[in-house]
């Protein structure tokens, strides 16, 4: 187990960060698997949904004492898939959307991945943008935990690749 200061630093990934994120991002299928969750499961995400979020400026890592412990994708484009919901938004207004959050696997249950969401609501407002959009899969406990914590609102049901997902929005002030 890993000591955490305090002190993060949530910042745009670069190309030369690709190979740290990748290996979170394997941990957390991985862990997805032990879950017995489906999500992940289908060879997404890959090295090449992390070059792509990286070139498009939606990935960003969460740093401490100057490793990665974490990452997450932030887009400022709408969701093609959040279109059509089983459900209700919470409001139609510009939003953001949070992909492919991971943790590494030395900082899990530290509240990392809480961190990296409460860091991300500050992007989010320092662009002058109130809400976020995000969606998990229907066994993904410790997710659904988070987004709970975090006060997200469950706004019903989203579709990718041809899988019902939960999703879930946060109006900021």
């Amino acid at each position: 187990m890993s000591k955490v200061d305090g002190k993060f630093s949530l910042r745009q990934a670069t190309l030369n960060d690709q190979e740290n994120i990748w290996k979170i991002l394997q941990q957390a299928i991985e862990r997805r698997k032990l879950d017995f969750s489906n999500q992940w499961q289908d060879g997404y995400p890959n090295p090449e949904s992390i070059k792509n979020d990286i070139e498009n400026n939606f990935g960003f890592v969460l740093e401490a004492e100057n490793e990665i412990i974490g990452y997450a994708a932030i887009i400022d484009e709408i969701e093609p898939a959040y279109e059509i919901i089983e459900g209700q938004w919470l409001s139609n207004q510009k939003y953001m959307v949070v992909h492919r959050v991971a943790v590494s696997n030395k900082y899990i249950g530290k509240g990392i991945a809480t961190i990296i969401f409460q860091e991300i609501e500050k992007i989010v407002i320092s662009r002058k943008i109130h809400s976020i959009k995000v969606d998990t899969n229907f066994d993904n406990i410790p997710m659904l935990k988070i987004l709970d914590k975090l006060s997200y609102a469950y706004c019903g049901e989203v579709y990718f690749r041809g899988s019902a997902r939960k999703a879930f929005q946060k109006l900021l002030i």
